[in-house]
């Protein structure tokens, strides 16, 4: 829990500020004494990590933006003039571009932590759902940016993706149409996309807010999913875990940077160096590779409301997810066999998203379905059924006893009351 403030102004200023606008007071509780578990492991680093790329992904796009020019006729030119004519233009392109792909692969990875470990378990179904929503979030703004180079990929995927509106009843249509902004993918849209892609990261950062105070309120979990008992199980935020963190974010600055200056298209896809062409379509049109998974799910259905049904529904799952776990043990440390399904649905998405860079057809298709439907398995049936009737080991008593080398005691619980 967050408890109580300990902030004690140093100074007359300081003294004076807290009693009208406590900015400082609120930075410290929440940056600096902030009570947290002592026995976090560096999955648990991805947060900062994700505030870092967030922040640089803003930073860099509104410098874009001052560039970029939202018109069929002139986005393909202003992009190539970022990267010929403005002063450090490439550098700044790339770090967003591939800062899209860094930013995915933190929030993945950040995803499957708080799966494994049961961090989406009560009391923290608000701060699970409002990351969810970061991540639909950013799946929005990541696929508006995606058509704004106005290159081959960028034109035909944002037809592909307006068009399964048009698939839900009653409203698709007006969807695509809104989208569209007239009768086909044209200026009216990249106006829209444009104008969205701008928005929506100002959005996500506000969602972020409500995150971090959601997170504040039960505090963190942490790798053995049990309660903090006292003060023995935590330490202040600052500076253990911001020296943590920032020793984090330096190392995954180097993969970033690894990406940025010797492999900045590793990511990108060459018809995307194209002009935009409504007369010519693409071989094969794809996504990013952090889309494919739920490409793959898409295209694995042969009807298309039903194929946009379960794209959409595989993100949904999550949202639910907190109510479809009946396990009492939050980490998957002390249940064996959730441990076994949870690498097997690891293996699902990973699966997912190579299938979803392959043409549907052939044993690619028939490897998607199968994939997808473990992916529904796994949050429908497994997750439900394995916690009810699986025996956990042993919980230790608090967190200080094996940070210290201690073991369970004989006589520990094995399936706990909820927490």
């Amino acid at each position: 829990m967050s408890g109580h403030s300990t902030y004690v102004p140093k100074s007359g200023f300081e003294k004076w500020l807290d009693t009208r606008l406590p900015i400082i007071r609120f930075a410290d509780d929440t940056l600096m004494s902030f009570p947290t578990p002592k026995n976090l492991n560096y999955w648990w680093t991805f947060g900062g990590i994700l505030s870092f790329m967030l922040a640089t992904m803003i930073v860099t796009g509104i410098v874009l933006a001052m560039h970029y020019v939202a018109s069929t006729e002139l986005a393909f030119a202003s992009v190539e003039h970022i990267m010929r004519d403005v002063n450090f233009g490439w550098l700044i392109r790339y770090i967003h571009a591939n800062g899209a792909s860094m930013f995915f692969l933190a929030v993945y990875i950040h995803i499957f932590r708080g799966l494994y470990y049961g961090s989406y378990k009560a009391p923290r179904e608000i701060l699970w759902i409002l990351g969810c929503l970061i991540f639909l979030l950013m799946i929005a703004t990541a696929f508006l940016g995606y058509t704004l180079p106005w290159g081959q990929m960028s034109f035909w995927g944002a037809t592909v993706i307006t068009n399964l509106f048009s698939a839900i009843p009653l409203v698709g249509k007006a969807i695509q149409t809104w989208l569209w902004g007239g009768f086909s993918v044209d200026q009216p849209t990249l106006n829209r996309f444009f104008s969205l892609h701008y928005l929506l990261p100002f959005v996500i950062a506000g969602v972020v807010v409500l995150h971090i105070w959601a997170l504040h309120v039960p505090g963190n979990n942490n790798p053995l999913g049990i309660n903090v008992k006292g003060p023995q199980d935590t330490v202040p935020f600052h500076p253990y875990y911001t020296s943590k963190d920032g020793f984090a974010i330096a190392v995954f600055l180097v993969v970033y940077m690894g990406f940025v200056f010797f492999q900045p298209e590793f990511f990108g896809n060459a018809d995307n160096s194209i002009p935009a062409n409504p007369m010519v379509t693409p071989e094969h049109i794809v996504p990013e590779w952090y889309l494919l998974p739920f490409y793959a799910i898409l295209r694995s259905i042969p009807d298309k409301l039903m194929g946009v049904t379960a794209m959409f529904g595989a993100i949904a799952l999550l949202f639910v997810l907190p109510w479809l776990d009946t396990s009492r043990v939050r980490s998957a440390r002390f249940r064996p066999i959730y441990q076994i399904f949870f690498w097997l649905f690891v293996i699902a998405a990973v699966t997912l998203g190579w299938c979803g860079s392959q043409p549907p057809e052939g044993n690619a298709l028939i490897i998607s379905r199968i994939a997808a439907a473990w992916y529904f398995l796994h949050f429908l049936v497994i997750v439900p059924v394995v916690g009810l009737f699986e025996t956990p080991r042993p919980l230790p008593d608090s967190i200080s006893k094996p940070v210290l080398g201690g073991a369970a005691p004989a006589g520990a619980v094995h399936a706990p009351p909820k927490q």
